[in-house]
């Protein structure tokens, strides 16, 4: 039995540093966050090539 998606809904909340933000954690934190897109484009990007195949 397959199951159908017809509907995908992601939220996220994005909360500012409060205080002084330190510039070299910030420039990290913007890499790990360009890594998590970049995996979760690919994961994807694999899906829908797999659904293609169908």
């Amino acid at each position: 039995m397959t199951v159908e998606i017809r509907e995908l809904i992601i939220r996220t909340t994005i909360v500012g540093n409060a205080g002084n933000p330190d510039s070299s954690s910030a420039q990290e934190g913007s890499g790990g966050d360009r890594a998590i897109v970049a995996a979760c484009v690919a994961q994807v990007l694999k899906i829908l090539e797999r659904k293609k195949e169908r």
